[in-house]
């Protein structure tokens, strides 16, 4: 396994080592020692599993408010995905810089998204299936998002028009929005 550190602190690619033959392939998505070894500890808690049928689904910004705020390990089971995160924790030195990865079923790349970090995904192609664990349960009290299109973050998605629910369209602008992060080193 490579655990690689990104521009934002705490949000890390891990890139599993894969062993493949002619049957297939085989790989660990979770193992808790080799987290530990790579200074990863969270004791995660819930697994979900979302479906996009169509290509240019977007989904966030997301991220829930403390004391039940989250930390996310996201993988891509079917497809490929343009993953975003956006730091959200005030006195951040990064504080509003996102960064985005393309985690796919091909490349098995996963991405952890610690607390603090708003997160959103844009599907790259039909049929996608996307699993993350996560640290803390869902809160329907703490649930917060960001606009996917703020000006002010300026993210790069690969479509102009995206497929949105009708929550994902009434998201604040960042300078609006709810946050109770603080940054700590």
């Amino acid at each position: 396994m490579e655990v690689l550190q990104t521009n934002l602190h705490g949000v890390k690619l891990i890139k599993p080592t894969v062993y493949g033959d002619c049957r297939g392939f085989f790989f660990e998505s979770y193992n808790e020692a080799a987290f530990l070894d790579n200074s990863i500890n969270h004791t995660f808690i819930q697994d979900n599993h979302s479906f996009s049928q169509e290509a240019g689904v977007l989904r966030g910004l997301h991220y829930q408010s403390s004391p039940h705020a989250q930390t996310k390990l996201v993988r891509v089971t079917s497809g490929a995905i343009f993953d975003v995160v956006v730091d959200i924790r005030k006195g951040s030195p990064t504080f509003s810089q996102w960064q985005g990865f393309i985690l796919s079923a091909a490349n098995k790349h996963q991405l952890l998204v610690p607390q603090g970090f708003a997160h959103g995904f844009c599907t790259l192609v039909p049929n996608c299936e996307v699993q993350y664990k996560v640290d803390n349960l869902y809160s329907p009290e703490h649930d917060r998002g960001i606009a996917w299109n703020d000006p002010e973050l300026n993210i790069d998605w690969p479509t102009s028009q995206p497929i949105l629910s009708e929550k994902d369209t009434k998201h604040p602008l960042l300078a609006d929005a709810e946050m109770n992060f603080l940054y700590e080193r």
